[in-house]
């Protein structure tokens, strides 16, 4: 399963750019979206990483059969990203909570359920997008009504 994590998943870091579940890092708090002078050219972090990001990514993409890319991430940290110079299709994964006649994404379940989905990739060795549509961790499960080709939503 480590090895499995180490070899498939990928995390946004605003001070690390792209980093696998394994790479050491020290402790920081420091947000994707936080408007800071980075260099005298770049006003903030997503011009900083420009297309490193999205270049990690295809390099990665290049390494594996599979040709698709789970975006777990959220909106904030998944905009250091160039889609169109993605070399695979992205599926991008969201969660939704009932309320009241809709469904409506609350952030705060909505990180636990990126999580619980990570865990559930990980541990079930997932290869292929379809897999992911078997998720039903913390009482989701994949909502085909509310889903496209290149957006899984998944409910409770």
């Amino acid at each position: 399963e480590l090895d499995f994590a180490q070899n498939h998943i990928r995390i946004l870091s605003g001070l690390y750019g792209l980093i696998k579940p394994l790479d050491l890092i020290l402790p920081y708090r420091l947000v994707m979206g936080t408007k800071m002078k980075v260099t005298a050219k770049q006003t903030n972090l997503y011009k900083y990483w420009g297309d490193q990001i999205t270049n990690l990514l295809n390099k990665h993409l290049s390494m594996h059969g599979s040709k698709f890319i789970i975006n777990l991430a959220s909106n904030e940290y998944f905009k250091a990203v160039s889609v169109k110079k993605l070399d695979g299709q992205l599926i991008t994964c969201t969660f939704k909570e009932k309320k009241g006649e809709e469904y409506k994404v609350v952030m705060t379940y909505a990180k636990l359920a990126r999580g619980a989905m990570s865990r559930y990739i990980v541990l079930n060795s997932v290869d292929k997008p379809e897999d992911l549509k078997d998720f039903n961790e913390d009482g989701y499960s994949f909502n085909s009504g509310l889903s496209s080709d290149f957006e899984f939503v998944f409910t409770r």
